[in-house]
């Protein structure tokens, strides 16, 4: 035999070889195996009494439904998982249930009473979460469950529940448009343009002015402007930028009122924000329409912003 191979080495393989051979390992799908040992896991006594370790799992469990992995047999157990006290648990829980039930609406029946109970959870925190995914549900029967929690998070002591709240509502009107004016939630949110909490309003005017888009946006009155700009110095970013755009599209009576919106306004020019220093020279071109004879003063005022602006470096704001 050549090279010294042996008469068995050179032999050829028998013809029943193959089939001696252990084929399972080739064809195991390895994400069922996956999401097996997940589901076992999640059973485990010991797990549930291991915060850390119970968390790491379900982390791995939204890192599967991330990457496509079918994880919807995990309901059950993730249901169960919604009782934990650990708010990071219950965010990924929320998550899992939120992108499920839609594609399994009789699972989703069962978890509602859950996120009804967790509405009247003692953290402001749960109680906003709760209520923004039992929203998230995208059920057609989901109203006659939200009605009572969203009436009660309205009027909660906590600013973050009445923030969710409200958006809770234009989330509502695009399950059922007719729903909120028959239940007097318009209302109640123009009451909201009143609140304590500048986030509030701030959400307040964005659902409106969504709301009746259809018919141009949001009219606002005379004391609703003076009293949001009189409030100017506590909206965020974004509510800046909403308020502004509520503005811009307001007719003043006078050249008096044009005047005093505009001297509120003038703070806005010097802040750092390119939104809303852009969105207050927008104010002032509009509400100076018709009175062409201020204009060289609005150039005046506009001019250290914008060339502030054109330094900046950024060259799409340029």
């Amino acid at each position: 035999h050549p090279l010294g191979m042996s008469q068995a080495q050179t032999s050829p393989m028998p013809s029943n070889a193959t089939s001696s051979q252990p084929a399972s390992g080739f064809f195991v799908d390895a994400r069922k195996g996956e999401v097996n040992e997940l589901k076992n896991l999640l059973k485990n006594i010991n797990v549930e009494r291991d915060a850390k370790r119970k968390r790491d799992i379900i982390k791995k469990v939204i890192a599967c439904m991330t990457l496509g992995i079918d994880v919807s047999r995990l309901f059950t157990e993730m249901i169960m998982a919604i009782e934990s006290k650990d708010i990071v648990v219950k965010k990924m829980v929320y998550h899992y249930l939120c992108n499920y039930a839609h594609k399994e609406p009789e699972m989703a029946i069962m978890c509602i009473n859950s996120l009804r109970r967790e509405c009247d959870n003692d953290d402001p925190m749960v109680r906003g979460l709760a209520l923004r995914s039992l929203c998230n549900l995208r059920l057609d029967s989901i109203l006659e469950y939200v009605e009572q929690p969203l009436a009660k998070a309205l009027t909660d002591l906590s600013a973050y529940v009445r923030k969710v709240a409200v958006i809770t509502v234009l989330k509502i009107n695009y399950l059922q448009p007719n729903f909120l004016e028959s239940n007097g939630y318009m209302a109640k949110l123009h009451e909201m343009l009143q609140d304590v909490d500048a986030d509030v309003v701030t959400n307040a005017l964005y659902v409106l002015n969504e709301l009746k888009m259809s018919y141009g946006g949001l009219e606002i009155s005379q004391a609703t402007i003076m009293h949001l700009l009189s409030r100017i110095g506590e909206f965020s970013e974004w509510g800046l930028c909403t308020v502004l755009d509520i503005v811009s599209r307001y007719k003043p009576a006078n050249e008096d009122e044009t005047f005093a919106i505009m001297n509120l306004l003038d703070a806005v020019l010097r802040t750092a924000n390119s939104g809303a220093v852009l969105g207050t020279i927008k104010c002032f071109m509009n509400l100076t329409e018709n009175f062409k004879d201020l204009r060289p003063q609005i150039w005046a005022r506009a001019k250290p912003p914008l060339l502030t602006l054109l330094a900046g470096g950024n060259l799409e704001l340029q």
